[in-house]
């Protein structure tokens, strides 16, 4: 039998070993990448919890401003206008500067975040679901156009240079999918009925022109009227039969100087709208809000949209979405 020589010995003896700490290394860097991808996660989490939290804390501060107007707008007949305390937004500040005047709060330990946000008045646009009406009630209900609603959309769409046809045929996949909803229970091939803006590419309508009509048109979930105190001169001009988009300029400019109290202020602010405007399509004051929040922790944003719905002093939240932006 064949012996092997010392130096093969010690040529496997070293062979041997390098293998030994080739395979310690790379245990130690699996564990080392282990411990660093678990402290990602946790910090990760932490600061999504406490995201959660300030967003949360933000959305009920705006429940309670839009409480208070409330209050107020019942015992003073005040209408709901842009000059309100709910209308001024928070611009970006440090979250340590809302605890500094709290003794009791050490802010040296304090999360480096920062917050914005805004109330937007939603019967500032016109209510898109405005188009259908419900009509009876059970195995009787049917579901028809609003002519009135949809000669408004079609002057918004003209004044937008927008194509009608889509509105049109928008409208009529709206109402087929409402009167479905009434009375079949079943999954239909129609499309869900939106509920917020974004979701009315559903119906039919491009990108192109959601982007342009976004600051005009909404998505509520029941008939609103168009607060004249925010609505935008697109949408009050679109609202009232005969009424130009320089009248409704000159509309602007009145509420600007003086907030209406009444339709009846309005309709004294130009003349020609005399017997144009209706309790069931225009209004002075709102019910429908978006709060937004928006939190900055180093490098990663959070957004928070919410719509409030105010019933008296009710203020309950309808839906809400929270997402992330590098």
């Amino acid at each position: 039998m064949k012996r092997i020589g010392p130096r093969r010995q010690a040529g496997a003896a070293l062979l041997l070993a390098m293998l030994v700490v080739t395979l310690v290394a790379t245990l130690a860097a699996a564990a080392l990448w282990q411990q660093w991808r678990a402290a990602e996660v946790e910090q990760a989490e932490r600061q999504r919890v406490q995201a959660g939290w300030i967003l949360t804390g933000a959305l009920d501060w705006a429940r309670l401003i839009l409480r208070e107007d409330a209050r107020d707008n019942q015992t003073s007949g005040n209408a709901d206008h842009l000059g309100e305390p709910w209308a001024t937004p928070l611009e970006e500040a440090r979250l340590s500067s809302f605890l500094a005047a709290d003794k009791n709060n050490n802010t040296d330990n304090v999360l480096a975040a920062f917050l914005s946000g805004e109330v937007v008045d939603m019967q500032s646009r016109m209510n898109f679901l405005n188009l259908v009406r419900t009509v009876g009630s059970g195995s009787q209900g049917k579901v028809e156009l609003s002519e009135a609603d949809l000669r408004s959309f079609t002057r918004l769409y003209e004044l937008l240079g927008l194509p009608t046809s889509e509105l049109n045929a928008a409208a009529n996949e709206l109402r087929t999918t409402m009167a479905l909803a009434l009375s079949d229970p079943l999954p239909s091939r129609t499309a869900l009925i939106p509920k917020k803006f974004s979701q009315l590419g559903w119906l039919g309508i491009g990108r192109a022109s959601l982007a342009a009509l976004e600051m005009h048109v909404t998505v509520l979930p029941s008939r609103t009227t168009l607060n004249l105190n925010t609505a935008s001169a697109q949408a009050m001009s679109a609202s009232v039969p005969g009424l130009d988009l320089a009248q409704a300029r000159q509309l602007v400019a009145a509420r600007d100087r003086e907030p209406f109290k009444s339709l009846a202020d309005a309709s004294a602010a130009v003349p020609d709208l005399k017997g144009q405007l209706s309790d069931l399509y225009h209004g002075v004051r709102s019910d429908h809000f978006e709060v937004r929040g928006r939190l900055r922790l180093d490098n990663t944003v959070i957004e928070e949209r919410s719509l409030v719905v105010r019933n008296n002093l009710d203020v309950r939240v309808n839906w809400r979405e929270r997402f992330a932006r590098p």
